[in-house]
């Protein structure tokens, strides 16, 4: 019989993912200071690699820890520019600052999702889409960020690319379900052959 799966996010997007892919799961948002653990993280120049994996880690244990026999879903993405992180923007300036950064450019997004079972990781992935911005204007980034700003808020990049978001960009390499913020693919291979899911 599958174990139930706990989704360890707070995300409406990865939640949406998996019931779009008709995978059963309950939703149980982690309670560990995000900002803390990756900002120390940088601090001992950890790999954006890392540190996003490393956070998905530590959302799925925390969970995982309280519920015994289920399997929990943690992750994490973060944006990569010329090694730099960039956060969630703080304020529409902030938004239009990062915006300004990333335009005529490339950048990575990196989306980490470990499983774990009774509070150890039993599989990891970490997916990695490439992405280059076009070089827009200062004028369609204010106004854009005016339009968006109550979504984009909650998007590291400011973007999001189902939405008005796909605009900014001229080319995207990878796979489109990490910009989404989860190796969706991947999860559901080794879903079905731990034969959790129907084939």
């Amino acid at each position: 019989m599958p174990q139930p799966l706990i989704l360890a996010s707070g995300s409406a997007i990865r939640a949406k993912l998996l019931m779009q892919a008709c995978v059963d799961h309950l939703v149980q948002v982690p309670r560990i200071d995000e900002d803390m653990i990756k900002q120390s993280l940088i601090v001992e120049n950890a790999p954006p690699r890392d540190i996003a994996d490393t956070l998905a880690e530590m959302k799925a244990r925390k969970v995982s820890e309280k519920n015994p026999g289920a399997l929990v879903l943690g992750c994490d993405q973060v944006l990569d520019h010329k090694g730099k992180l960039l956060s969630k923007p703080t304020s529409p300036d902030d938004a239009f600052t990062q915006l300004q950064s990333l335009r005529g450019d490339r950048h990575s997004l990196l989306s980490a999702a470990v499983l774990c079972e009774d509070g150890k990781p039993i599989w990891r992935h970490v997916g990695q889409v490439r992405l280059r911005m076009r070089d827009a204007t200062d004028g369609y980034l204010e106004e854009y960020i005016r339009r968006n700003w109550e979504s984009i808020r909650h998007a590291v990049g400011c973007y999001k690319l189902e939405e008005e978001g796909v605009r900014l960009f001229s080319n995207i390499e990878g796979d489109y379900f990490n910009v989404l913020g989860m190796p969706l693919l991947e999860l559901l291979n080794y879903l079905t052959l731990r034969g959790d899911l129907a084939t």
